[in-house]
């Protein structure tokens, strides 16, 4: 059995608690840092769990807040486990349709 992981992003409220309420705040902070984002990078980084982050934009904001990564991101369980063999339960989706032979008709030819 494998267990699905999920995550909550908790740049939002570490923010707050360092009453920054704007996310351009951060894109000087940042770029003291020598991380150039956009205003819209920053938006969705802020706004969004990002699905990628490189390893200096995790230490440079680690740096502004004053916080370490596992202050960032909070690991946790979403499902209890998944089988892994495909013999799950109810919620498991439908087999792979199976493979269909191509033929390749060239002009011309039955």
């Amino acid at each position: 059995m494998i267990k699905k992981m999920g995550y909550r992003w908790n740049l939002r409220r570490l923010m707050a608690e360092h009453e920054m309420f704007q996310t351009t705040e951060l894109v000087p902070l940042l770029a003291e840092r020598g991380i150039h984002l956009s205003r819209e990078q920053v938006y969705r980084l802020v706004t969004a769990p990002p699905q990628r982050l490189s390893m200096d934009t995790l230490a440079a904001l680690c740096d502004i807040l004053g916080c370490t990564p596992n202050d960032l991101i909070e690991v946790d369980v979403v499902n209890a486990a998944i089988r892994k063999d495909g013999s799950g339960g109810a919620g498991e989706r439908s087999a792979a349709p199976q493979a269909r032979r191509t033929t390749i008709r060239r002009p011309g030819t039955q």
